[in-house]
């Protein structure tokens, strides 16, 4: 049976059309005439049997279905211009891995371990968005994820990469001036939150013994990485997850002016959408990752 698909051209018409609002900037940008774009957008709305944009005087805009099938289409084209590449780039063998990710995550943990990734899988390229919070992966261009959570993700696998250990850090040069001998002393420092943990710190003192401690005073800062470099410029003691300062505290840029961590039912997990599981390179990313996760966790296991 034959596709019931809008050609090509016609598609490419209207989302430069529709991305400028104008059929002579859509022109341009195709190096088309403006007759050619009229024509093109014609024939795909006369195909759809819907108008996709008003026409008044010399302007245009877009209809409420224009709108929506605007967004639809310039995901579909990225989709097919991303595919395009990615074969063209590796000559069919390897590919392109769209992943999502947690900026501190990333930054602090996954890139630095990436070269080794690329060592064993050079034909692999790895493109990383940051992105916090869940979504569906039918509205995104993603293969995978990886967040801090559950296993529960709708429509998607969960792999375990390993859990969250926070622990109290600052600047050795706050405690010079700062006396800091037991946990009402730490009290009295500044507390520097991550804005979307607000009773972390709550949690820490209630398992220290400390259940009514007025502990959500204090700046909030909305990532991780900004908490450290917080941290790091002695305005107060961060709560983090220790793997995040592994290298501070090996340099002792940063020290744990109490050794008691929190530790959270939660972890971090590589997710990906149920029909990408036969994806080769996803697989292969996969592997590595979770050897990677284990090697992480038994190093630390040493470490404590």
């Amino acid at each position: 049976m034959r596709r019931k698909i809008p050609s090509i051209e016609s598609l490419t018409a209207f989302e430069a059309a529709a991305k400028h609002q104008s059929f002579t900037r859509a022109a341009e940008e195709l190096s088309l005439t403006q007759s050619a774009i009229c024509k093109q957008i014609a024939s795909l709305e006369a195909f759809l049997g819907v108008d996709l944009f008003s026409r008044a005087k010399r302007r245009v805009s877009l209809t409420e279905a224009g709108k929506v099938y605007a967004k639809q289409v310039q995901e579909d084209l990225d989709r097919i211009e991303r595919n395009a590449l990615s074969i063209m780039a590796h000559e069919g063998v390897g590919g392109i891995l769209e992943l999502a990710a947690i900026p501190t995550f990333t930054t602090r943990w996954l890139i630095p371990r990436l070269p080794l990734f690329y060592a064993a899988h050079p034909d692999i390229t790895l493109n990383i968005t940051t992105k916090a919070e869940p979504f569906l992966f039918t509205d995104t261009p993603f293969d995978a994820a990886i967040h801090f959570g559950t296993d529960i993700w709708p429509g998607a696998r969960a792999e375990y990469l390993f859990g969250e250990e926070t622990v109290p850090v600052c600047s050795p040069k706050l405690l010079d001036t700062q006396q800091c001998n037991d946990i009402t002393d730490l009290a009295k420092l500044t507390l520097l939150h991550q804005s979307a943990r607000h009773d972390a710190w709550r949690k820490w003192f209630n398992a220290a013994g400390y259940p009514h401690q007025n502990a959500m005073v204090g700046p909030r800062f909305e990532l991780f990485s900004m908490l450290v470099e917080a941290a790091k410029a002695k305005l107060g003691v961060a709560l983090v997850p220790r793997f995040l300062v592994q290298e501070e505290l090996s340099t002792g840029v940063l020290v744990i002016p109490f050794n008691l961590s929190l530790k959270t039912d939660m972890g971090y997990y590589l997710v990906y959408p149920d029909n990408n599981a036969n994806n080769t390179a996803l697989q292969k990313f996969s592997e590595w990752l979770l050897a990677q996760a284990r090697e992480y966790e038994r190093q630390m296991a040493n470490n404590l």
